[in-house]
């Protein structure tokens, strides 16, 4: 057999076990095994995605509808409108989402227009023969599909970049701005708040399916245009119904050094229990050697409802929230420190 039809038979193969998954899963309703897992800024989404998985809806779908709701709050300060611009002052949001039944995948890069990232990133996936859309193309596809140009720079972040700027530039070096070498600010500018926390959401839905959605205002006072883990499929999240999903937060350029997020599904399928596939993937980064090294958040689920969140290099525990059809409310708890 040749390699072509190897993989068609493959995937047939696998298309029928899923098929015979789902027809099992409905008929025996494993309601126990449901889950939705995201980080601490998920909390005035959360109840809503749990509201809609409830009810039966799909679960990228549901996901999207609580982080349209992240995203509006202006007292989330890492995600869309409470997010932080980059060097040049102007907001720069990234968002991804998977589908696992498929694995498809769609990402925006540096929208400008509009703060619902992960809504444009579904687009993507949904309207377009593309993973990853960036720049003015994002924000083109945000009006096709109805969302409103708004202003994206909250007054208040707008107050502190300029703050910032003052603090570490010469009278003479601002008033030349933005006519200056950027690069150096790079490692004098900080997030003001130490804040890199993307929102992640990652489920199980009533029909089985896994799923995976990010969105985030990027890293503040970056160097303008840079992408972190977030719109980045294997690195800042990653989605397969057969094994589990994860995501990570805080630096993502650690996640992209070692497609953190890949790499824990991918042990998962490879036969790891959902804990040894976490550890794993904490090594790899733990053998990062050079570049920024900071502090990483890495969030995954399996396919039997079980969940496990790890604070890597940092001082205290992250935070997040977990919800399962048998509690009465989603539940914060503190990650594991490692």
């Amino acid at each position: 057999m040749d390699r072509r039809n190897f993989i068609k038979t493959t995937a047939a193969a696998a298309a029928l076990s899923m098929s015979a998954n789902k027809s099992f899963a409905q008929s025996n309703s494993r309601e126990d095994e449901m889950i939705l897992l995201t980080n601490v800024t998920g909390e005035p989404g959360i109840e809503t995605t749990a509201g809609h998985l409830t009810d039966g809806m799909y679960g990228l779908d549901a996901m999207i509808e609580g982080i349209n709701k992240v995203e509006a709050d202006p007292t989330i300060r890492s995600v869309g409108y409470g997010g932080w611009p980059n060097i040049l002052g102007v907001m720069e949001f990234d968002g991804g989402v998977m589908d696992g039944n498929t694995r498809e995948v769609g990402a925006v890069g540096a929208l400008k227009r509009t703060y619902h990232a992960a809504q444009v990133a579904r687009a993507v996936m949904q309207k377009l023969n593309h993973v990853m859309v960036t720049g003015d193309g994002a924000d083109r596809l945000a009006a096709e599909i109805g969302l409103p140009k708004v202003k994206t720079l909250l007054e208040n972040s707008g107050e502190v970049w300029e703050q910032k700027l003052r603090d570490v530039l010469s009278e003479e070096e601002f008033k030349k701005f933005p006519n200056i070498p950027l690069a150096p600010l790079n490692s004098v500018i900080t997030d003001p708040e130490k804040v890199r926390d993307t929102t992640v959401f990652m489920c199980k839905d009533a029909n089985q399916g896994i799923h995976a959605a990010t969105s985030t205002s990027g890293w503040g006072w970056k160097y303008p245009g840079r992408l972190g883990d977030s719109p980045i499929a294997g690195a800042g999240f990653y989605a397969d119904s057969l094994y589990g999903a994860a995501a990570c937060t805080h630096t993502g350029e650690m996640a992209i050094r070692c497609s953190t997020s890949r790499s824990i599904v991918m042990a998962m399928q490879m036969g790891k229990s959902l804990d040894d596939a976490v550890k794993f993937a904490v090594e790899e980064v733990d053998s990062l050697k050079g570049g920024f090294i900071a502090g990483l958040v890495i969030h995954a689920i399996d396919n039997k409802g079980n969940h496990k969140v790890v604070s890597y290099n940092l001082d205290e525990p992250g935070l997040y929230w977990l919800w399962k059809p048998s509690m009465s409310a989603p539940e914060q708890r503190p990650s594991e420190l490692v």
